[in-house]
């Protein structure tokens, strides 16, 4: 069972939201028997490593490293040209200027061969891919190292890739989900299938299921098991975590309970909290990630004058209901 072989008593993953989950909150998690995740997409190869050392030094549990799949943006010198313009009366709001170009800071898990050698060298145990797959050989050396690999679907025909793949299981993202969609295609067609809804449809895939989407209890956890999930991933439970790294603006946007979904901070579909970004026209948004860069220098710009309006605080639907606490605490909360 892919539990066992994980060495999880607790059939709870801790997602791995890049830019929050952090060492301590991963081995945590991993030390009260889920399954502790970093989101390492944002980082290189180098500060990657230092992470999974770091974790590694809490705890003697297998943990998860998530990284991304997607392909690089094609660039469009118009378009990002106008992206910017557009966004130029906001930075002026703050006596700054936008930048002259959008930089692209996210490089893909399949040109990154560092990042393959760090997880081969540190063998975190369990490793995770969004926005689609890597190449077989990538695929083929990291079984070789032994680690439990898991893909995210948000439909049935990705979902049927990850286990042609010869992956160990499937993250069922739900519509309600916070952070990126797992689209392997974002702008192919997305059903939109709600968890316990897209549970059904990925019955019989082949695959363990891992359902992700509004699972803020221990009821939503008892929900998706008794839909046919062997484990639930929660991420914005465990926003409020004392040993997540989420800042005190993005904690205190939770309270509200809106969320979105939008490209206008990264250029992919993405859910987070309802404010000023993400009510944006997002529709001739640059490729993924470009509009990043000039998002992060325009919220820190207006964080100085304290508006928060502008942050790229990702959150699911459920988001209301997340309650602060250590990570051994939340996860208590939501084991069945």
């Amino acid at each position: 069972m892919l539990l066992d072989r994980i060495g999880m008593r607790v059939p709870v993953v801790q997602a791995p939201m890049a830019g929050v989950t952090t060492p301590r909150l991963a081995a945590a998690v991993a030390n009260a028997g889920g399954l502790g995740s970093l989101g390492v997409a944002a980082l290189d190869a180098a500060k990657a490593g230092e992470e999974v050392r770091q974790t590694r030094a809490l705890t003697a549990a297998r943990f998860n490293v998530n990284v991304f799949c997607h392909r690089p943006p094609r660039r469009d010198a118009a378009k990002e040209a106008a992206w910017l313009a557009a966004l130029a009366p906001d930075f002026a709001r703050f006596g700054g200027a936008a930048p002259e170009g959008l930089e692209d800071g996210y490089r893909p898990f399949a040109l990154d061969p560092e990042m393959l050698a760090m997880l081969l060298a540190e063998r975190p145990g369990v490793v995770s891919f969004h926005f689609g797959l890597p190449p077989a050989d990538q695929i083929a050396a990291l079984r070789e190292s032994g680690a439990v690999l898991l893909g995210s679907a948000t439909c049935r025909q990705d979902a049927e890739r990850i286990v042609a793949a010869g992956l160990d299981g499937i993250v069922a993202q739900g519509w309600q989900a916070g952070g990126h969609r797992g689209l392997f295609d974002e702008n192919g067609p997305d059903e939109r299938l709600q968890t316990l809804d897209l549970l059904r449809a990925l019955k019989g895939v082949g695959l363990p299921l891992i359902a992700a989407g509004a699972i803020m209890s221990r009821g939503d956890v008892q929900a998706v098991l008794a839909a046919g999930a062997v484990a639930a991933q929660c991420g914005t439970a465990f926003l409020m975590a004392e040993e997540a790294g989420t800042s005190p603006a993005h904690r205190a946007a939770l309270a509200p309970g809106a969320t979105r979904m939008t490209r206008a901070i990264s250029g992919r579909p993405a859910r987070g909290v309802d404010n000023i970004i993400s009510r944006r026209d997002d529709r001739a948004a640059p490729d993924y990630p470009l509009p990043y860069s000039a998002l992060k220098a325009l919220h820190a710009l207006a964080s100085k004058a304290g508006e928060d309006g502008y942050g790229p605080f990702w959150a699911g639907t459920g988001c209301a209901e997340a309650r602060p606490g250590t990570a051994a605490e939340i996860l208590r909360r939501l084991a069945p």
